[in-house]
């Protein structure tokens, strides 16, 4: 379980196909310190670490991976946005994340707005992906507030801080995005759905 705090960003120095995986190796701060089978959200996707030495780890991502997020899309120089799982006693200050992502959104909009940025991100119509005001979003593995939610569309306010340490800054208009919506939402939309059925 992630919180979508991220801790660093690594930057993908290779991409290997092998099949229908993909292995991408990523350099980071924590590469050093990862385990081998250790769980790491990489843009919001949970991804095993299957190799590492001091500056690098490699992860794999199977093809229903590669189809239900963005990673696929990933090019080498491209940062990526990294946290590992939370550990008993941690502050949890995000919400809770899982690092399975639900869908691929697409960053329709980007709005400087005197310091902070406004994200508009557009995603699939679908009644398993509910935004609400003031609820909590995954976008590329951050934690994030919700404003202007509607069917099949929402938008995030970024501070300074966090578009400088995550890969905000380089997300333009037309990129592709991991989308994770928010569990205790699912939970309910799916309860609802169940009722109706009965």
């Amino acid at each position: 379980m992630f919180t979508g705090i991220i801790e660093c960003l690594g930057s993908v120095e290779r991409i290997v196909p092998d099949q229908d995986n993909v292995h991408i190796d990523v350099v980071s701060p924590i590469s050093g310190e990862l385990k081998i089978d250790q769980s790491v959200s990489h843009n919001g996707v949970c991804l095993t670490v299957v190799a590492r030495d001091e500056k690098m780890h490699r992860i794999t991502a199977i093809a229903e991976t590669l189809n239900k997020s963005a990673i696929g899309k990933l090019k080498v120089g491209d940062d990526v946005n990294l946290e590992r799982c939370l550990s008993a006693g941690s502050r949890f200050d995000g919400h809770i994340v899982q690092g399975h992502v639900d869908t691929k959104g697409i960053c329709s909009e980007v709005k400087e707005t005197n310091g902070s940025w406004l994200y508009t991100i557009t995603h699939p119509v679908s009644d398993q992906f509910v935004t609400v005001e003031k609820g909590s979003i995954t976008v590329n593995g951050v934690s994030l507030t919700v404003v202007n939610s509607l069917p099949d569309s929402f938008g995030v306010a970024i501070i300074p801080y966090t578009y400088e340490h995550t890969t905000f800054k380089s997300l333009r208009a037309g990129d592709p995005v991991n989308l994770e919506f928010d569990i205790l939402g699912k939970y309910v939309a799916e309860m609802l759905r169940r009722r109706a059925i009965i």
